[in-house]
């Protein structure tokens, strides 16, 4: 019993001491708290923040090499393909190869808008 009291005393004491100085500082005591809140997540979240730049960081030549090497093949593939919803998501074959099968024309998305025109 006598921790407990201890304990909501000590909250009672801070709680309207956060308040005095809230009242002298012109902001609200849920102000206060949402700025004491926010502070106290971003200090949580700033050593994970860090070490994802840390891996940004390390991954940054490999995602280089990639666009490099494959920039051009990514290009004529969104050229070739017209509408990627007209076809299956691709499929890797045993060989490694990977395919990319056109649906069938009953297995096609009608188009909202068959003559094509915008409505307004």
């Amino acid at each position: 019993m006598g921790r407990k009291f201890v304990i909501a005393s000590l909250l009672a004491v801070s709680l309207h001491a956060t308040s005095l100085q809230a009242e002298e500082s012109g902001s609200s005591l849920m102000e206060r708290g949402a700025k004491l809140f926010l502070e106290g997540i971003l200090k949580e979240v700033e050593p994970t923040v860090k070490d994802l730049q840390g891996m940004i960081d390390e991954m940054e030549p490999a995602l280089k090499d990639f666009v490099e090497r494959m920039g051009p093949a990514l290009e004529t593939l969104l050229e070739d393909v017209e509408d990627f919803s007209a076809y299956h998501p691709p499929e890797v074959l045993p060989n490694g190869d990977i395919i990319l099968r056109k649906k069938a024309l009953n297995e096609q998305a009608e188009p909202s808008n068959p003559d094509d025109q915008v409505d307004l």
